[in-house]
Formats: structure tokens, C-alpha cells, sequence
């Protein structure tokens, strides 16, 4: 079993990098690097790693889950206590991320790298002089990538500690519920 305030350290955590990840990620929007891409990354992931699997672990103990039974209904991948709204802030947060990662995907250009003092971006074999600014653009894009995806894992992360964390308000499951047994 999971202890309780080791849950609430790493959801607090998660959520932290989920803050941590959305402000990096709106000031590459903005044309403003605020944390060099190791910084920006390693911290992003320290703090939203421990949190996903401490949520992954926690569902897993108080839920015993088994396949959902309709892929395609949310009910049947959330914890019947846990409120619609927050489920379905945790869906648009995690839109928001992915959509951060396609949309740096889409502006990569290929290779950038500094060769003999100058920058260069490599294409299909086509090598070209780039300026500063260019070069800087693809590093961005590359940080945009890697804070995306680990903001996604802080999303999911912070869900699925709130939901254990809540677990003990939750209503006793009625018989079409399972509650982590399955069904007969």
C-alpha cells in the first residue's frame, strides 16, 4: 500500500510539474527561453516521474483495475467518486500538452548544429548556414517536445494521486460497479 503522505508529496509534485511545464512551454510560445532545455527538462522530469508512478501504483493497489469495460466511455476509466469536472479538466490539460507537442513537431526543421562557427541545418543531406536566431528557434521547438510530453505525464500523474487520495470519500459501489473486483 501506498502511503497517504507520500501520495499527497507526489501529487503535489506532479502538480507542480504540470505548472512548471505549462509556463516553460508558454514563454517558447512567446519567443522567450526562461531555463536552459537540461534545466527545463531534468526539473520537469524530477518532479512529475516519482508522481505518475506513485499514481500508478496507488490505482493499481485501491482499484485493483482490470480492462475497462467500454473503451470508449469515460465512466469506465474513472473512479466512479471522482467528480466529472475534474476529469474532464484533466482531458483539455492533457489536449492542451499534445497539442503543444504536434504543433513543435510540425515546426522542426531537421538537424541543427554549430560547424566551423556557423550554424547549420541539415535536410535531407542538404546542408545550409542558418542564423543565430534559426538555430536557437530548433532548440526551442526541441525543449517545446520534451516539456510537452512530461507535462502530459504531470496531468495524468495528478489525477490519478487525487483519485486515491479521495478515495476514502467515495461511495460504496453498487453491484454494476466494480470497484476493482470483477464482475460476475
Amino acid at each position: 500500500m501506498v502511503p497517504q503522505r507520500w501520495l499527497l508529496v507526489c501529487g503535489a509534485m506532479c502538480s507542480a510539474g504540470l505548472l512548471w511545464s505549462a509556463v516553460l512551454i508558454a514563454a517558447l510560445v512567446a519567443g522567450v527561453r526562461l531555463a536552459p532545455t537540461a534545466w527545463a527538462v531534468g526539473v520537469a522530469a524530477a518532479l512529475s516521474v516519482p508522481g505518475v508512478i506513485a499514481g500508478v501504483i496507488g490505482n493499481r493497489w485501491y482499484y485493483r483495475t482490470t480492462r475497462p469495460r467500454s473503451p470508449w466511455s469515460l465512466t469506465s476509466w474513472v473512479p466512479p467518486h471522482v467528480p466529472h469536472w475534474a476529469s474532464m479538466l484533466a482531458g483539455v490539460l492533457f489536449f492542451a500538452f499534445w497539442l503543444a507537442v504536434v504543433v513543435a513537431f510540425a515546426g522542426l526543421d531537421g538537424q541543427t548544429e554549430l560547424r566551423d562557427g556557423q550554424y547549420v541545418l541539415t535536410v535531407d543531406d542538404r546542408t545550409t548556414v542558418v542564423t543565430e536566431s534559426d538555430y536557437s528557434h530548433q532548440g526551442d521547438l526541441e525543449q517545446q517536445i520534451s516539456l510537452g510530453v512530461l507535462g502530459a505525464l504531470a496531468v495524468g500523474g495528478t489525477f490519478m494521486t487525487g483519485a486515491v487520495l479521495t478515495h476514502h470519500a467515495a461511495p460504496q459501489p453498487t453491484e454494476t460497479q466494480s470497484a476493482g473486483l470483477p464482475l460476475a
